[in-house]
């Protein structure tokens, strides 16, 4: 057995003459009699208490020890008493991902995790908590990849505390738990005439985005970022290098999403657009850090600024311009007195990106090309997002099964108008 038991009710004398007695100690009838006392793999003394009457258990509990340790599956029992929001935010604390990323990481914790579930220990975590969080989560957020996004960040903690030592298993991976469903709900695209109603909506200075986003399909980080001489209209190529990002609450330059620069076809239509953009509004030089608030300064002449020349920053544009805009061109009601917008997440500027790939789908572009455009890493992700989009799918299918018909029996009578002999 691991370590040995401690009667702390007993004390053990030794007399003149060399003999031991065992004598009540001072502790005698009161506290915990038992404690259950073992050398960690660490090498310090780790120790659990048990009352009177409980000698056994506290043998049991030192044999279960002594089992974990042959398995390689100890686990220190002080380390499964440390918070989910204590380990969390040590978590946090050691990403290396980009600022980006820590920042929206450190969002979903602090909002949809911490608040529920931060102040159960980690070695009191069973599936069922994880369960009861999902289903609050639901309560408070309607869309389900975007809680799929923030249940993957609780798993990771877990995966990591697992690592650490201060549990067995992940409750986020058991079999009884069920992770919100991954697939995004199906996208409705917009309509032209709603893209050009919202463009309309926007202050001058910021109409062409509509034109680089339904036109070409940049993100909104990438619309922010987009300097002059990544457009080259001699050629007709936009090339897409560079994002404006929020790192730590600080703007930052940076790559596009997981670094992916890509070029993108350029519309005569939008590039004159942006022409005339340029000379009602040129670019001005803007200084932002790069990837990180410490980072490398970095200069570039941005198309679209505020109004003080400064670089657009996302919550500010969101909530002040494109919320209004599209209050005014009628796709959500207008703010109350003294309250925001009401929130509609299907209606961001990412709406322009769907737009963008229903015309391309609908003039007949090919999935792989249009996966390209869009900065996706597989092809196979945009098919799923935007295979109901491909309405010719179906007139093909009936005009390939019509030609078969007709090729096989010239006459308009099918085999369902045969008499029977």
């Amino acid at each position: 057995m691991a370590g040995h038991i401690q009667d702390r009710w007993y004390k053990t004398e030794t007399s003149k003459d060399g003999k031991t007695t065992r004598v009540k100690s001072d502790r005698y009838g009161s506290g915990m009699r038992y404690r259950a006392r073992y050398i960690g793999p660490d090498g310090t003394e780790k120790s659990k208490s048990f009352p009177d009457r409980q000698k056994r258990l506290a043998e049991q509990w030192l044999t279960h020890i002594e089992a974990d340790m042959s398995r390689g599956q100890y686990i220190d029992p002080s380390a499964g008493r440390i918070t989910f929001q204590q380990y969390g935010e040590k978590w946090l604390a050691s990403q290396t991902t980009d600022a980006t990323t820590r920042t929206s990481v450190t969002t979903q914790l602090k909002l949809h995790a911490f608040p529920y579930i931060g102040t159960r220990p980690l070695g009191s975590f069973q599936p069922s908590h994880i369960r009861e969080w999902i289903s609050d989560l639901e309560k408070v957020l309607p869309v389900s990849s975007y809680r799929r996004v923030i249940f993957s960040s609780v798993s990771s903690v877990f995966t990591a505390a697992v690592d650490d030592k201060h549990l067995n298993a992940n409750p986020c991976r058991a079999r009884s738990v069920r992770a919100p469903r991954s697939m995004p709900p199906r996208l409705q695209p917009w309509t032209a005439g709603r893209v050009f109603a919202v463009r309309a909506a926007l202050p001058e200075r910021f109409r062409a985005m509509v034109d680089v986003g339904g036109g070409c399909g940049l993100r909104q980080g990438e619309i922010f970022g987009l300097a002059d001489d990544a457009v080259n209209y001699e050629t007709g190529w936009v090339h897409v290098g560079c994002q404006i990002k929020v790192a730590n609450g600080h703007l930052v330059f940076g790559l596009p999403k997981r670094g992916k620069e890509r070029d993108v076809p350029l519309p005569e239509r939008v590039a004159q657009r942006l022409k005339l953009h340029s000379e009602s509004c040129p670019p001005v030089e803007v200084t932002l850090p790069w990837l990180l608030p410490d980072g490398p300064p970095v200069t570039k002449r941005l198309l679209f600024t505020r109004a003080d020349g400064g670089a657009v920053r996302r919550t500010d544009f969101n909530t002040r311009v494109w919320k209004p805009a599209l209050a005014a061109a009628g796709v959500i009601k207008d703010a109350e007195e003294g309250k925001r917008h009401p929130a509609s997440r299907e209606d961001g500027m990412h709406a322009l990106r769907h737009f963008y790939a229903s015309v391309l789908l609908a003039s007949g572009e090919n999935i792989k090309a249009l996966s390209h455009y869009l900065g996706h890493d597989d092809p196979g992700f945009t098919l799923r997002v935007y295979t109901h989009l491909m309405p010719s799918s179906d007139g093909r299918a009936r005009r390939a099964v019509d030609g078969m018909y007709r090729a096989a029996d010239p006459t308009p009578d099918g085999p369902e108008t045969a008499q029977e002999g």
